[in-house]
């Protein structure tokens, strides 16, 4: 059968380029649930363990991906993307899934991270393009469905392999394999985003036009577009470097406040994720095309931050103090930051760039959120949970006041619309003025 036949549009479209999100997200826990396995099997220091977490899809391997991932999607297409990234994607978790050393261990992760870093500006890039106007957030919102499921999915498996040690983690990582290979084969039938076909392949057209060049270099030549840079990435920086340590050191996290059970922290996890998807679904996915913007912002940042607040100041109390955290946190991430960032970071850049426009901003955050990843096991064994708790409060205060005060008003637009009040109106790249009036035909009377 001829995979290019099929034809993957509308919702089964969105959903399948979604699935990047359900990956990448996997990626993460996958990691996370098998570390200390990975540690105690290998050998390997707490440095070497902050070390794959920092070149893995969580940090340095993603940015690195999103980094050339951005600007070929603008150059070659969005599908031109989804034609290769999985494949190297799978590559890379069956390498983890049969690691026999911490080397090979690496590789894997940092190959995983490369193909994640690649796929997810493209996939909020396309699912945003091909979004009917009144129900765009709807549309982006089922990249942060993904992206829940994919946490909920693999803290659930790793409770449930847990008695397995490693061999279960191999299981998990086994899975997305199966997972990748499926999805990768449902993306053969889609068709190139027509925004881009009309708008972001024609370079003559953008250099004759009010948004500039194509890819990177159109990008940093306008005002507008730095700024745009400055407010989306420093909501998505403050708020991602907690929500990175989180990912993938939550399980030690729980562990320096009092649950030691690796059975009991992955439930605690499943809590946390089943709570952002439904966060996300009956939440963002529902409201966020019909209600303010800038208010559900708001809400899902504060509950983030009154969510580690009691982790910190409530510890002693032990289990119901980690099963609000899980809930308020599990909320909070559902209709919070990355949400809206996927959202807004779409609407806010013409399309001749706007996939390069994410790629920069994963870059420089997920570098930021490895560089903490290096220390972050080594801090939070030295200092405690206090210590470390306020640190993340006062990232969180910070993404929060970013949104508050600047949220875009973009509701109800269309991306056209929002282009053409950023930038300005297109002029024609031709005119038929020549041809209609020649010299000629005015003597001829």
């Amino acid at each position: 059968m001829k995979v290019g036949a099929r034809s993957t549009t509308g919702w089964r479209a969105t959903i399948s380029v979604a699935m990047s999100n359900y990956i990448e997200a996997g990626s993460i826990i996958a990691i996370a649930t098998s570390l200390t396995f990975w540690q105690d099997a290998f050998g390997i220091s707490n440095f070497a363990v902050g070390l794959l977490a920092a070149l893995s899809a969580n940090a340095f391997g993603a940015a690195i991906g999103a980094a050339f991932g951005g600007p070929l999607c603008d150059k070659f297409g969005r599908k031109a993307i989804y034609t290769y990234d999985l494949l190297v994607y799978m590559a890379g978790v069956l390498l983890a899934a049969f690691a026999v050393n911490f080397t090979m261990l690496l590789a894997a992760f940092i190959i995983t991270g490369v193909a994640v870093g690649a796929g997810v500006p493209a996939s909020w890039t396309y699912i945003a393009e091909q979004a009917p106007t009144t129900e765009r957030a709807k549309h982006v919102g089922t990249a942060q469905l993904a992206w829940s499921i994919g946490p909920l999915i693999g803290f659930a498996l790793a409770a449930a392999l847990a008695p397995l040690g490693l061999t279960g983690s191999r299981i998990i990582f086994g899975h997305l394999f199966v997972v990748a290979a499926v999805v990768w084969w449902v993306r053969q039938g889609l068709h190139e985003s027509q925004i881009w076909k009309e708008e972001g392949a024609n370079e003559s057209a953008q250099l004759a036009g009010s948004v500039g060049a194509r890819g990177i270099r159109g990008l940093f030549s306008r005002r507008v577009n730095i700024t745009a840079l400055l407010f989306l990435g420093g909501i998505y920086l403050f708020w991602n470097t907690v929500a990175g340590q989180a990912g993938i050191f939550m399980p030690r996290v729980y562990d320096t406040a009092g649950l030691h059970s690796a059975v009991g922290q992955n439930l605690l996890q499943v809590l946390v994720w089943g709570a952002t998807v439904a966060a996300t679904y009956f939440g963002f996915m529902r409201y966020a095309d019909r209600v303010s913007q800038r208010l559900l912002y708001v809400i899902g940042a504060a509950l983030g931050i009154i969510g580690w607040i009691v982790l910190v100041a409530f510890t002693s109390s032990g289990i119901p103090t980690m099963l609000t955290f899980a809930i308020l946190w599990g909320v909070s991430s559902g209709i919070g930051a990355q949400a809206f960032y996927s959202l807004w970071a779409s609407e806010l850049f013409a399309t001749p760039y706007r996939a390069s426009a994410q790629g920069v901003m994963f870059f420089v955050v997920r570098t930021a959120t490895g560089l903490l990843s290096y220390f972050f096991p080594t801090l939070l064994a030295a200092t405690g949970l206090p210590v470390v708790g306020c640190l993340l409060v006062g990232l969180l205060t910070v993404a929060l006041i970013i949104g508050a005060v600047w949220a875009p008003k973009t509701q109800g637009k269309t991306l056209q619309q929002i282009e053409t009040e950023r930038y300005g109106a297109r002029p024609q790249a031709t005119t038929e003025l020549p041809i209609a009036a020649p010299s000629s035909t005015r003597t001829v009377a």
